[in-house]
């Protein structure tokens, strides 16, 4: 780590919080809050967009309704895609230069996005959208490398998340807000200020954390190596392939769940406030985890995630076989709603270690590889389960029931004191 040659001068007046390491002047909560909202930037991405589907599909598609899902999975794809290329060029270019080609490459998606008068404009600039977010997402992971290791990343990474958390739960009333003023054009445009805002904090705040002696050039033959290595570990192929199902039973969820509201139970207007209240609640899931992560192992809680989320799927699945009444039955529905974003906190970080663990010195490429398979394999999986909604979530139970199951059968027989 790079450290000064004389240390930094004493602080004046009362501390509030220490600061990071020497290298860069932020204060850790300035830090913590400035990672977190890179890290956000995904989240509110997808969940502002939410309670607009609705407004796009009688815009842009009203013959095909459900078309308008895909407004969501355009922007994964992307997101995927640029999963695989931020890590390596940060890594030769600097971790300030390419969040800033991220953010240039956001905004023009969003500019698009919002002058788009064709679904396939608007899912194309999407797609661009998701490109740049990546960016945020996995170049903020790499600075909270560079600037702790040990115990302090694991703090650092704490506070981020804990701050993170509240954004999935407030995006959707932000941009319900947003539609009631000016429309669904508007989100966009908060897109456009939220990242515009971000760069300026970094251009402002944050010193390059990598400096040009640990940099590396940029190549592809790492990226193919760790592809193979990905490929060729049994542990991490099977641990890719659950979390590729694990995020498909989010993402297609996270397609349904509006029109499941507004179609199914005449509640689109509640949306939002609703949303609210299960991210909360999801958001708990995270800290059961992390306490029962190291007595339990990732398999054991990644395998109990999945087996309380078939019981639930069922549950849903009967309801709707014997006709429960209304109410009922939207009661039902939450309860599911919310143990598949729980499920998600109790899974998906849990498999992403399992696939790292045996990865050694290529950790930083094989995580970009493992991102961006999990996510593709999982936008193409969603996409036609999402299409198929009638009215009604069984569609999406039915293919949640399918990817959790065979969830649980690649989990069989993995076994191991340190999984």
């Amino acid at each position: 780590m790079h450290m000064r040659d004389t240390p930094p001068p004493a602080p004046q007046g009362p501390v509030t919080a220490p600061p990071i390491p020497p290298h860069a002047p932020l204060h850790r909560a300035e830090f913590i809050a400035l990672m977190a909202m890179m890290a956000a930037t995904v989240a509110f991405s997808i969940d502002a967009m939410l309670p607009g589907l609705a407004h796009i599909a009688a815009d842009l598609s009203p013959e095909a309704p459900n078309r308008a899902q895909l407004v969501i999975t355009a922007f994964l794809s992307g997101l995927g895609v640029g999963t695989l290329l931020a890590g390596p060029l940060s890594d030769s270019y600097g971790r300030r230069p390419v969040i800033l080609w991220g953010a240039a490459i956001y905004i023009g998606g969003a500019a698009l996005a919002m002058a788009a008068d064709a679904l396939d404009t608007l899912l194309f600039a999407r797609a661009v959208q998701g490109l740049g977010a990546a960016a945020f997402r996995i170049v903020s992971l790499a600075i909270i490398r560079d600037t702790a290791s040990g115990r302090d990343m694991a703090r650092l990474m704490s506070f981020v998340m804990t701050v993170f958390a509240l954004t999935p739960a407030m995006a959707p009333l932000i941009g319900a807000g947003l539609i009631a003023l000016a429309g669904w054009r508007a989100v966009f445009a908060a897109f456009i200020v939220f990242a515009a805002l971000l760069s300026g904090w970094i251009i402002l705040r944050l010193p390059e954390p990598l400096p040009p002696a640990r940099r590396s050039r940029f190549r592809l033959r790492p990226l193919v190596i760790a592809a193979r290595s990905v490929v060729a570990h049994p542990v991490t192929r099977r641990a890719i392939a659950v979390q590729m199902l694990a995020m498909t039973t989010l993402f297609t969820s996270l397609s349904v769940v509006q029109p499941t509201f507004d179609i199914t139970f005449g509640r689109g207007a509640e949306f939002p406030l609703w949303f609210f209240g299960m991210a909360l609640v999801a958001g708990s899931a995270s800290l059961v985890n992390a306490r029962l992560v190291g007595r339990l192992g990732m398999v054991r809680m990644v395998r109990g995630a999945l087996r309380v989320q078939v019981g639930l799927t069922a549950l849903a699945i009967l309801a709707w076989v014997i006709g429960l009444p209304p109410g009922a039955q939207f009661a039902v529905f939450l309860v599911w709603q919310t143990g598949v974003f729980m499920q998600a906190g109790l899974t998906l970080g849990n498999l992403n270690a399992l696939a790292m663990a045996p990865m050694g010195a290529i950790a930083g490429m094989a995580a970009s590889v493992t991102g961006a398979v999990a996510t593709l394999g999982s936008v193409a999986l969603a996409i036609p389960i999402g299409q198929l909604f009638d009215g009604t979530p069984m569609p999406a139970h039915l293919g949640v029931l399918a990817a959790v199951l065979a969830g649980l059968m690649l989990l069989h027989d993995l076994r191991g004191k340190d999984l």
